[in-house]
């Protein structure tokens, strides 16, 4: 499976691509972090991030992706940013015809670390050790997508599953 993570942002966005099977260690495809100016306009900032992760899904061609779900921060103003990032990441796997499935950031911490309170330098680590890098991903941005595609590879078809026997249950076809 390969698996295209983003973690939304407006001014630095990072995409991380990487392929593996659940239980088994993923190999690095590639990673980058979108930049967007502060001082355009948001239209032009929001444009630029759209076609650029539609380049990136065209490019690497993942049969999924997984963006970073926005949550309450106190900054109104970092998370409005983040929110605009993160609809422009689900319409970029959407408009793909790719199933696009959201994380929290601790669903992520605990599938890569084992601990849903790791910090920054922790997740950094354990990205570097799990894709057998030589170097630490930089920035931190492109090491979350990164962190954001493992998890998805390791818990999206297991959630995919538990998803459809659940909708089988609601239909009446459950056995």
């Amino acid at each position: 499976m390969r698996v295209l993570g983003v973690d939304p942002g407006l001014t630095r966005c990072g995409v991380g691509v990487v392929e593996g099977v659940p239980g088994r260690p993923c190999t690095l495809v590639a990673y980058y972090v979108v930049y967007t100016d502060p001082a355009d306009e948001l239209p032009t900032r929001l444009l630029h991030l759209d076609r650029s992760l539609t380049e990136l899904v065209a490019e690497h061609r993942p049969d999924s992706v997984a963006v970073e779900r926005v949550f309450s921060q106190h900054n109104v103003r970092t998370v409005m940013g983040t929110a605009q990032a993160s609809g422009i990441a689900v319409l970029a796997g959407a408009r793909a015809g790719l199933p696009v499935q959201t994380y929290t950031p601790s669903e992520v911490k605990a599938a890569v670390t084992g601990s849903g309170q790791a910090d920054k330098a922790q997740m950094t680590a354990m990205v570097t050790r799990l894709l057998r890098l030589s170097e630490p991903p930089r920035p931190a941005d492109a090491a979350d997508a990164l962190a954001l595609a493992i998890c998805h590879v390791w818990r999206g078809g297991t959630r995919s599953k538990l998803a459809a026997a659940a909708d089988r249950v609601r239909r009446g076809g459950a056995r």
